[in-house]
């Protein structure tokens, strides 16, 4: 039995994408019988997400890049485990209350938050790293401030020195933010260094801070640390963690949501 028919292009990439991050490599003859097209078909879908850094093609497959497991380009990542995504945006609006100022980092989880709490707080204000937060809520009643900076063009943030100095400016009452790897022992952790930067300094200048993390990414390393657990004030995620994070959290005085 044929598992998907009749997706339109972008949705059957969509589709390989969830599948190649979840088991690292993948075959074109598999693919082809899976969504019912022509192998043809499935080495161009293979031929864009390369050219998008997310795999290399193989003979007769192709396997997830090593170097871009964790930092997948923005385009992509924001496909990823949606549904997920949203459903821990929505437990933010527990936290976060009319007139909040908010720093919020470049991640798509945090993005599904920002439009959670459009069209339900008012007055709020985002000092934001992120092009498509900025570009997407021009429109929308929130105070928008960039940070200005060197755009990485990966996962379509601005980082560097001037962004480091405009985030100094100011004092928020959250920062909101999602990482690549949850530790008990070091903590939370992110894929790349100069975005890591601009987090820690969001971090210190806010007064709360809400970590927003899928189940996939507790116990699981990544490049460098960012904050500490008892830096963090509220970890929201989809499901519930193991006895062991519970602990953790309990002993840390880290709110737990899920």
């Amino acid at each position: 039995m044929k598992e998907v028919k009749a997706m339109l292009a972008f949705e059957r990439r969509d589709a390989i994408t969830n599948k190649i991050t979840r088991e690292k490599k993948i075959l074109v003859s598999e693919l082809s019988i899976l969504f019912d097209v022509s192998e043809e078909t499935i080495r161009r879908d293979l031929e864009k997400l390369e050219k998008e850094g997310l795999l290399t093609r193989t003979h007769g497959g192709a396997t997830l890049n090593s170097q871009t497991s964790q930092d997948i380009p923005y385009i992509t990542r924001n496909t990823l485990n949606k549904d997920l995504k949203t459903t821990i945006a929505q437990k933010i609006l527990s936290i976060i209350p009319d007139n909040a100022t908010l720093m919020v980092d470049s991640s798509s989880t945090v993005f599904e938050a920002m439009d959670t709490l459009k069209h339900l707080r008012n007055n709020i204000t985002i000092i934001t790293n992120s092009l498509e937060i900025l570009y997407t809520f021009k429109n929308s009643e929130f105070q928008l401030i960039s940070t200005g900076g060197n755009i990485r063009k990966q996962s379509q943030a601005m980082v560097g020195s001037s962004a480091e100095s405009i985030l100094n400016r100011y004092n928020v009452d959250f920062g909101v933010f999602s990482c690549k790897g949850l530790s008990l022992t070091s903590g939370v952790m992110d894929s790349n260094e100069p975005e890591a930067e601009i987090k820690k300094i969001m971090g210190s200048r806010a007064k709360k801070i809400i970590l927003l993390v899928d189940s996939s990414k507790f116990d699981v390393p990544a490049f460098v640390n960012v904050f500490t657990l008892e830096q963090i004030d509220y970890l929201i995620t989809d499901k519930k963690p193991s006895q062991e994070w519970i602990a953790i959290c309990e002993e840390k005085n880290i709110t737990l949501i899920y």
